[in-house]
């Protein structure tokens, strides 16, 4: 497979535009805004100038689009997945979060889930195996292992607030 072109164009003022020819000679662009947003343009294969389809996203969902294109090596959440089907993932725990104060052992994430919290990042400290009556507070980090289900499920309870 050829190796695909791409060519950036300057854009005073907005940016800076990538263009990308594919393998089958169909043209997209993304272009990448001064304030951390994207565009990102499909051209029609007839008329390579006219745009047929352009979608504007702001910088955190296209950060999360390009999570989703490429999610072991670019999502900062995503930390490793294993033959075994087990992935490992920072859940962020929100400062308005019903778990904000509340015991570890009181979310029942093991349990319920079956993904299971292995460490706390809190601030500069990691808090390796903690214990279920370890007080959880916004702001923390917690690494989460288990099943891609399992991982999300994890996330719905964590997020409640």
């Amino acid at each position: 497979m050829p190796t695909p072109r791409m060519s950036t164009t300057p854009l005073p003022g907005i940016g800076v535009q990538y263009d990308l020819t594919l393998r089958d000679h169909r043209h997209v662009s993304v272009v990448a805004h001064r304030d951390g947003s994207r565009s990102l343009n499909a051209y029609r294969s007839d008329d390579p100038d006219a745009c047929s389809f352009s979608i504007h996203l702001s910088g955190p969902e296209a950060a999360t689009v390009a999570d989703t294109l490429a999610p072991n090596d670019r999502s900062p959440s995503l930390l490793y997945t294993t033959d075994l089907g087990l992935v490992a993932e920072r859940l962020p725990l929100s400062a308005v979060s019903y778990w904000n104060g509340r015991l570890l052992g009181e979310t029942r994430v093991r349990t319920e889930t079956g993904a299971s919290i292995v460490a706390v990042l809190r601030r500069a400290e990691a808090i390796p195996s903690p214990t279920p009556d370890f007080r959880l507070a916004g702001g923390d980090i917690l690494i989460v292992i288990g099943t891609r289900e399992g991982v999300d499920a994890a996330a719905a309870v964590l997020e409640r607030e």
